[in-house]
């Protein structure tokens, strides 16, 4: 399982890792593994805004559709536009082309209380041994 040494997860596979006044959030690398290939991306339009771990957006694979939570509060500013006709990017490269949202936080302290890469690795293996 890879991670981003610059990024903070959520226990529910998402991350996000500062950019400027900005946030860019995606799911993780053991979360795309999980899914399989990934066939559709239904993700929000700019502008619209969420509050921490709430649903935003929607990742169906070959295997399941499954739905992405926000790891922080925020207003959505970009959405990867990319991802409409090649999905699979997520599958490729979840930390780099394949990110989902870009967003301008509420509390940009939240992402503080997030997971750092070495506690969602501990979070993941706990996860695989049960």
């Amino acid at each position: 399982m890879k991670t981003d040494a610059q990024a903070r997860f959520a226990p529910t596979h998402e991350w996000a890792r500062k950019a400027g006044d900005e946030f860019i959030v995606g799911i993780s690398d053991h979360a795309q593994h999980s899914l399989g290939d990934i066939v559709y991306v239904d993700l929000p339009k700019a502008g619209a805004a969420f509050a921490a771990h709430a649903p935003f957006g929607v990742v169906e694979s070959v295997k399941a559709a499954s739905d992405v939570y926000l790891p922080i509060s925020g207003r959505i500013t970009a959405v990867n536009g990319l991802l409409a006709d090649q999905p699979e990017l997520i599958n490729r490269d979840c930390y780099g082309e394949g990110w989902l949202v870009r967003l301008l936080p509420d509390d940009p302290g939240e992402w503080e209380a997030l997971l750092s890469p070495e506690d969602y690795e501990k979070t993941v293996r706990a996860e695989e041994e049960k």
